[in-house]
């Protein structure tokens, strides 16, 4: 598998779902690093807590929500 910097116009190679994109601006691919950023601070700061399902299910919801987010700015 090709390692691809999220914030490239070659971010598709590995994603068979998405096969046609259109190239982002330098606004949105500044955008999607900041939530993916933001999002891994919030994620590291859980995982701090300590292992717990409530721990295990806001991480899960702090993925969801950066996903959902980078793929509003991808769309």
């Amino acid at each position: 598998m090709t390692t691809v910097d999220s914030a490239s116009d070659q971010r598709t190679v590995n994603n068979t779902m998405r096969h046609a994109y259109r190239v982002l601006s330098d606004e949105e691919k500044a955008a999607m690093q900041e939530i993916k950023d933001m999002g891994l601070a919030f994620h590291d700061r859980i995982a701090a807590l300590g292992s717990s399902r409530e721990v295990s299910l806001a991480k899960t919801k702090v993925e969801e929500a950066v996903m959902w987010a980078v793929k509003h700015v991808t769309a």
